[in-house]
């Protein structure tokens, strides 16, 4: 197997840039160009070609990628130039940023010329920022030559990366990042641009009479007392902050609060069009996206942008200006019905069924309840049972929904208040009473969960102290290290960085400051982080069969023949049912669909 390392130099001017449009946009627009591009195959030394771009295609297809591995920093960029505009799908992709990411934290920056100062490899040129606005022929000789050698640099600084990295990411993990990059670099989803259009134009038309019909004049958006009155008629909290002037609360309306800036993803469109108004902005979320979805049509397949380890936990997460982590649910959506599978071929999705709440018991050692998941119980009635004292064939639906909001919601640590309010989120009134009632028949009822807790928190202590301390009854899946804080199953670590005391609260620096952490939430975020582990060891295994081509949350979208799709949906709902060898007396199970386009599935 041949590592060929590899930096494309590309034009871009202030209008045209990465920092301005989209990835997809950027690599697909008529002002691409290809200035020259830096290889490296092995060890040797890196070279630097630069052409016309039929000279560059013929230079690069002199290599061979059929057994050869492309490494990059940032590869999707990479691989994408190197696929849509070369024509060439390497053996293998590796991303140093994404190794970054999972090893040093998404929460510190992972550009090259951060990771080289980090780790002592070299510095990293600024010979790009003299190539802005030039053409390859607009370069002199001399100074084409002298971006040559930045790149060289560039290339080999990622080689050295790849060696510093390497010995810490697993085979399994370097194929799920391969996975996630043709995703993108590799794109066979379509896009309906009719029905795009037409969505489109009822967004707009719709925003007008929501504004209209909330009645939301001027005076009422830039007055926040009135329009946090108008957010709560609509069920919303109106997120709030402290004054930096005078160290009072406030309302956090403004375009740098992030709290208020997600209610622009908030499910209720009348919300999203209330908050776009305020902030000034001309389009909602729902706009912006689909007019995003027919301009990406516009130029072919749909590339799926997703970010490796993007969340703390090492889930994946959006990127590109395209989230598709988040998309309304489905079978409902225009957005979703738009992305169809290629012609001849169906969509599986397959949705890994409350896999948080049974890795969470497997973790804590809570039988019972393992058990119950594995003989495929209804552990949502069997849990309403205890809370209402009743038989379980004697459970009604509202109380099978409390049952099931206690199992799903319950498991962190959540009190009483939240508990209450999360209920109300679903339309469901219960005084506060009842509901410190129902925490408790919980926790009594699945004793060991809570011991998960205290477990964890003594973790973090241990953590501070630079000691270790059991956590969890399986080992194999889930140990501390004294230095590095948990150790996961696909090796890597979930660490709290800069983890102290403050006062009776732990807290750690996460990208927005300091955040507090205590035994529930560890035990969230172990939760999250091995159920990531789980869902990318099954993608491995339908890759082997089956074209993935999007991970939202716990579920598995694949591309398959339609000719075979029931033979399809029966071995991808077996990768769903596997457990790893690690990970063995976790009981698992999935539901499955099939439709020509996302949403019917």
């Amino acid at each position: 197997m041949k590592i060929l390392t590899l930096d494309f130099e590309t034009y871009y001017d202030r209008e045209y840039s990465l920092s301005k449009i989209t990835m997809e946009d950027y690599i697909r627009n008529d002002l691409f160009e290809t200035i020259g591009v830096g290889i490296k195959e092995n060890d040797n030394e890196a070279v630097w070609f630069t052409g016309t771009h039929y000279e560059i295609k013929e230079f690069l297809h002199k290599y061979d990628w059929e057994s050869g591995v492309l490494v990059a920093h940032n590869a999707s960029f990479d691989a994408a130039i190197l696929n849509w505009h070369f024509g060439i799908s390497p053996f293998g992709v590796w991303d140093t940023l994404s190794m970054a990411r999972a090893i040093d934290g998404v929460e510190v920056g992972n550009s090259l010329a951060k990771l080289a100062d980090r780790y002592n490899l070299g510095v990293k040129g600024k010979e790009v920022l003299d190539a802005l606005g030039k053409r390859r022929g607009d370069f002199t000789s001399r100074d084409l030559a002298q971006y040559g050698e930045y790149c060289k640099n560039d290339v080999e600084l990622t080689y050295k990366l790849l060696h510093e990295f390497l010995p810490k990411v697993s085979p399994s993990e370097l194929k799920i990042m391969d996975i996630t990059t043709r995703m993108f670099s590799e794109p066979v989803l379509e896009l309906d641009m009719l029905l795009l259009e037409q969505h489109l134009s009822e967004v707009k038309e719709r925003k007008t009479q929501l504004l209209e019909a909330a009645n939301a004049h001027k005076d009422i958006l830039m007055s926040n007392p009135k329009f946090a009155d108008l957010l709560l008629t609509m069920g919303v909290n109106p997120p709030t902050k402290l004054s930096p002037a005078n160290g009072k609360e406030t309302w956090a309306f403004a375009k740098s609060d992030a709290e208020f800036k997600e209610l622009l993803e908030h499910p209720d469109e009348r919300v999203q069009a209330l908050v776009a108004a305020r902030l000034g902005t001309k389009s909602t979320l729902e706009e912006t996206r689909t007019e995003r979805f027919i301009n990406i049509a516009k130029r072919g397949n749909l590339p799926v942008p997703l970010r490796y380890y993007a969340a703390h936990t090492g889930r994946w997460g959006g990127d590109d200006k395209l989230n598709l982590q988040n998309l309304p649910a489905r079978g409902t959506n225009a957005l979703k019905n738009s992305i169809l599978a290629p012609e001849g071929h169906v969509i599986i999705d397959a949705d890994s069924s409350q896999i948080e709440a049974r890795v969470l018991a497997w973790l804590a050692g809570q039988d019972d309840l393992v058990e119950a998941f594995a003989k495929g119980e209804d552990v949502y009635k069997i849990m309403a049972s205890s809370i209402y004292s009743k038989p379980i064939n004697e459970i009604n639906k509202q109380e099978r929904f409390v049952g099931k909001t206690t199992i799903l919601g319950s498991g962190y640590g959540m009190g009483a208040e939240k508990f209450q309010a999360q209920l109300r989120g679903f339309n469901t009134e219960v005084p506060l009473a009842e509901c410190t009632r129902i925490i408790d028949v919980y926790r009594k009822t699945y004793p060991m969960i809570p011991q998960l807790w205290k477990q964890a928190g003594r973790c973090l202590d241990a953590m501070i102290r630079g000691v270790v301390n059991p956590i969890g009854v399986q080992p194999q899946a889930l140990s501390m290290d004294s230095e590095n804080g948990f150790v996961l199953p696909n090796g890597y670590f979930l660490t709290y960085r800069d983890l102290r005391k403050n006062g009776t609260e732990y807290v750690y620096k996460a990208r927005t400051g300091y955040t507090r952490i205590y035994g529930g939430k560890a035990v969230e975020n172990l939760c999250q982080a091995v159920a990531r582990c789980v869902i990318g060891e099954q993608m491995i295994r339908m890759s082997q069969k089956y074209r993935v081509v999007l991970t939202v949350h716990d579920a598995v979208a694949c591309v398959v023949r339609e000719a075979e799709a029931e033979q399809a949906q029966r071995y991808i709902e077996e990768c769903m049912r596997w457990t790893p060898e690690w990970a063995t007396g976790l009981p698992l199970n999935c539901e499955s669909g099939i439709g020509k386009n996302y949403g019917e599935c």
